[in-house]
């Protein structure tokens, strides 16, 4: 059994690539069935705005490019041809890094960044109600989560980080100067927007406008931050009233064209309106950007104004990253012990059979015995066999430490010999 991991993240696709692959909560079972019909004993995926990947546990036999395939499903043109420039593949010793990197938030857009573990938190609960979770990414996932932690503990990476909501607000001041004057439209009111409506708080806006099409929802976040709520069908008759909208919708479509633009631009007198849209799939028709005195940002943008402040976290993230290499020894060689622990198991289990069955035989020559010599009989075979299985055992233990270093050593062909030499069988996988 192999760990493969396969995906788009935001420094090997656009955004237009990764809204083409982006999976809703709804759509991830029946992807992940399809990925157990593939072979995936285990599979787990993780669909947020920056990166569309799956971890799975597969049969050495089974070529890793099926994980690719499965995530294109019929999307129509999509092809692994086209989209193949933009993927990555890992395995193994590499597939347990790149899960360890993206809990710290170390791969991510805007390093330091918190939401990216909650995330994958919501991702491997998904797929364990599923049934799809095993020993393997079980072992990989909450080690992956313990080491989120130590970085956080550790290191000072949460105190630098900030999110792609603040880079949104920082993007408004870069363009604004201060918002003190500013109302500000958000469309949606989840998670992103919540993020969004601190910070613009903190920022100092005049007044903030939310619409969502669960309108609940939106005058709940609206009682939150001290806002308005508006009916959604409504929002874009009063698009001349803001100067910015913020959008993090989840809708499938743009749910801003660019007749509501040119519109309200006319009857705000041409004045420049700023549309900041972190949402994947993208809120915004990117033909808006070519509209005069209309200006697009998207979350591709975005990624420019976090890399600003890279320099200041670089010594921080070297310590995480740090930790993330003492991490991925300490759980390669746990998957190595737990592929070899059945040839051990069946080793001693062969043995003690042995022994017993000798003990057995030999017994009613032995004559009648005290309880403190069946104990010493019992203490000298037990120790005889214990000697025996001490070199295999710790030869079968010092090939995996070895195959971890990545050093080249023939474990297949050792655990093979053992299993040969003692009549152990097939070892089940």
């Amino acid at each position: 059994m192999k760990l493969v991991l396969a995906g788009i993240n935001h420094k090997t696709a656009p955004v237009e690539v990764r809204e083409q692959l982006a999976l809703t909560d709804g759509e991830v079972p029946a992807v992940i069935s399809e990925l157990q019909a593939s072979g995936a004993a285990e599979a787990v995926i993780l669909s947020t705005c920056n990166r569309v990947e799956v971890a799975a546990a597969l049969d050495d036999n089974i070529d890793p490019e099926v994980l690719v395939a499965t995530l294109i499903g019929d999307r129509i043109g999509l092809t692994i041809e086209a989209i193949r420039p933009h993927v990555y593949i890992h395995q193994q010793r590499e597939a347990i890094r790149h899960l360890f990197r993206v809990a710290s938030s170390l791969d991510s857009m805007i390093v330091g960044e918190p939401q990216i573990l909650g995330q994958m938190k919501q991702a491997y609960a998904q797929a364990r109600d599923l049934g799809a979770i095993g020993t393997v990414l079980d072992a990989v996932l909450t080690r992956a989560f313990h080491v989120a932690k130590r970085v956080r503990t550790e290191t000072e990476i949460g105190q630098s980080a900030v999110s792609v909501s603040f880079a949104a607000v920082e993007l408004a001041r870069e363009i604004f100067g201060s918002l003190s004057r500013k109302r500000i439209l958000i469309v949606g009111a989840g998670k992103m927007s919540e993020a969004t409506a601190r910070h613009l708080l903190r920022a100092g806006v005049a007044e903030i406008l939310i619409t969502n099409r669960t309108p609940e929802r939106a005058d709940d976040l609206a009682r939150l931050f001290r806002g308005t709520a508006i009916p959604y069908d409504a929002f874009p008759h009063r698009l001349h009233d803001v100067d910015i909208v913020i959008t993090s919708s989840a809708a499938p479509d743009y749910v801003l064209n660019t007749g509501m633009v040119r519109s309200a631009l006319e009857t705000r007198k041409n004045e420049p309106m700023f549309f900041i849209d972190i949402a994947v799939p993208r809120n915004v028709n990117p033909a808006v950007n070519k509209i005069e005195h209309a200006f697009l940002y998207d979350m591709d943008d975005l990624s420019n104004l976090a890399s600003r402040n890279l320099q200041t976290r670089r010594e921080v993230a070297q310590q995480a990253e740090s930790i993330v290499n003492d991490e991925v020894g300490r759980m390669e060689v746990r998957l190595r012990e737990r592929d070899v622990a059945p040839t051990i198991q069946s080793l001693q289990a062969q043995l003690e059979s042995i022994r017993q069955d000798v003990l057995d035989r030999y017994r009613p020559r032995l004559g009648s015995l005290t309880i403190e010599q069946e104990q010493l009989i019992d203490s000298l075979t037990r120790g005889i066999v214990n000697k025996i299985a001490h070199g295999p055992i710790s030869e079968i233990r010092r090939n995996a430490a070895v195959q971890t270093e990545g050093k080249h050593s023939p474990e297949g062909e050792l655990l093979s010999a053992v299993r040969r030499m003692f009549r152990l069988g097939d070892r089940s996988s």
